[in-house]
This record gives C-alpha cells, structure tokens and sequence, in this order.
C-alpha cells in the first residue's frame, strides 16, 4: 500500500514538515515528561485515526520503555489505573483539544483546574503545542494516505 501522496517528495511539502519539525523540537526539549509526550500523541492519533501516527508513536514509546498495558489502554484511559493524575489531565487536555471541531465544548474548567495542578507554565505551553503539531501531522497523514505498519523507532 502507497501513500496517495508523497509529502516528502514534494518540495513545498518537504519544507513545511521540516518546519514544523523544527517547532516540535521546542517540545522535545521542554521539561514536558517524555512519556506524557508520547501518551499525548498517541491518543490524539488514536481519535484523528491517524494509523502512520498510531504506529510510530506506539513503537517509539514501546522503545522508550513504555510497557504494553498502559499503550494498550491509552484509548481507555479514563477506566485505567495505570496513569499518574498529571497524566490524566495531559489526556484529557488531549482529547478535549483534538475533538473541537466534533461539537465539543472546548477545555473545560474541571480539565483545565487538573492541568493548572499538575504542570507549570512552560509544560503547559509544550502540552498546547504538542497537541496543535500532533493533529497537524495527524490530518497531513491522514489527507495524504500514508500507510501504517513499517514505522521503525527513531527513523523520522
């Protein structure tokens, strides 16, 4: 299976991926725990049906030394027991920020109180981003078909 377009191979494409890759990496080096990092991007890819992202994001954690219980249930996460309360406002923030156009309400102030509790201002603008450049390369995959499945950890 084929993407139906190739974003790298594009030159305007390549140029804005390298960019926002470049954004991401204030992410990467923010004090924004790294696995809550990887939690945040799989599920926003779980809920945008992002299969490259789901793929990547999961083997990345995997290597990272995610277990496989809790990348198992980051789709059900609120009835798990194996996420820290920091976490958990990280997921909720998560789904609440990615579900904006599904006539959702927005942030809610309980999501937003448990944010404010568990993260300092710098965490939460890397949480902010993280999710904004996740569903930006959760709808650039999805619109240009790229197929799940091959991703190795550390290849992008």
């Amino acid at each position: 299976m084929d993407a139906r377009f190739d974003y790298h191979g594009n030159e305007n494409g390549a140029k804005f991926v390298k960019r926002i890759g470049n954004a991401g990496m204030v992410v990467d080096n923010s004090t924004l725990p790294r696995p809550t990092q990887e939690l945040v991007k799989l599920r926003a890819s779980q809920i945008n049906g992002c299969g490259f992202c789901v793929d990547m994001h999961s083997k990345d954690a995997a290597h990272a030394g995610e277990t496989a219980v809790r990348l198992n249930l980051v789709a059900a996460w609120r009835e798990a027991t194996v996420f820290t309360d920091a976490e958990r406002a990280a997921l909720a923030l998560t789904e609440e920020g990615t579900r904006l156009a599904d006539a959702h309400p927005g942030v809610t102030a309980d999501t937003w109180t448990q944010v404010r509790k568990h993260y300092d201002d710098d965490q939460i603008a890397a949480l902010i981003s993280l999710i904004a450049l996740i569903n930006a390369y959760n709808r650039m995959n999805v619109l240009a078909g790229v197929p799940a499945g091959d991703y190795q950890p550390g290849q992008w």
